[in-house]
């Protein structure tokens, strides 16, 4: 059942009285699955079997209409300020082709707004290109010096839009610290974020619980649908956070907490 008050925060549909809480969070990147999360995670499963509300190929109904996507889906079991304890739910990267969906925490940046810097900069990019392309078809010599000049300055103009991107994402920890996804990741070996680093259902469910003061109790992810062909996720089975994108991130979204010792010399 949702709460009114807070449209992610679901309450279990079950007593879960004879359920024990566990002492320290989830280590997110090696773990098995609470019986909470469990527990969680079967009932956003059949929500999803059940909602009507979107439409999304999963791969797993013939004759469905668009392209097969699979999906990793988060829940995270938490306790409000009265002591409720329910659970929040999360997907990765966007469903049905949005980012927003009843009962789903939103993104910690939503660069889908109309309007958006982000939008009106791959609008600009893509203009540039166009022009580009158009002087691309007489060759003589001071269209190739301004064509010379337009890369450079799309090269430029695309750098710095990513690193505004970079900057707009702010994740934060338990004691309120923000830290900005280009600060993150400045001391990894890569220096920049990859593509899609801070959209993973765990960040997402940090966020939404630190920033309306719930406590993170129990976590679990879990693959949704068909798997690519070049990956081996597959469907209803648990998995851990990717390391690449998620675990600097939650790195710092944990700083503070107690997490569930690391086993097996998981770094």
């Amino acid at each position: 059942m949702m709460n009114l008050k807070d449209p992610c925060f679901t309450r279990f549909s079950k007593s879960i009285e004879c359920y024990s809480l566990p002492e320290r969070f989830t280590y997110p990147f090696e773990y098995e699955p609470h019986p909470l999360s469990l527990l969680a995670a079967d009932e956003l499963q059949n929500h999803l079997k059940t909602q009507s509300e979107w439409e999304h190929n999963f791969g797993l109904e013939e004759g469905k209409e668009g392209k097969v996507i699979g999906k990793m889906f988060g829940v995270m079991v938490v306790k409000n300020s009265a002591g409720e304890i329910g659970y929040l739910s999360a997907f990765s990267g966007k469903l049905a082709g949005g980012n927003h969906h009843k009962g789903f925490v939103p993104p910690v940046f939503d660069a889908l707004t109309e309007g958006s810097f982000l939008n009106e900069g791959m609008l600009r990019l893509n203009q540039m290109s166009d022009v580009i392309k158009e002087l691309q078809l007489d060759k003589s010599k001071s269209n190739r010096e301004r064509i010379s000049e337009l890369k450079t300055e799309r090269k430029n103009f695309s750098v710095s839009l990513q690193e505004l991107l970079f900057d707009s994402y702010s994740f934060l920890n338990q004691a309120g610290e923000e830290k900005s996804l280009r600060a993150i990741f400045k001391d990894t070996i890569h220096k920049n974020p990859p593509s899609g680093a801070g959209d993973c259902a765990a960040p997402k469910l940090l966020q939404y619980a630190f920033q309306h003061n719930l406590i993170p109790v129990t976590f679990a992810e879990f693959w949704w649908g068909l798997s690519p062909k070049s990956y081996f996720w597959e469907h209803k089975h648990f998995y851990p956070a990717c390391e690449v994108k998620c675990k600097p991130i939650l790195k710092h979204m944990l700083e503070g907490m107690l997490v569930e010792p690391k086993t097996n010399g998981h770094k």
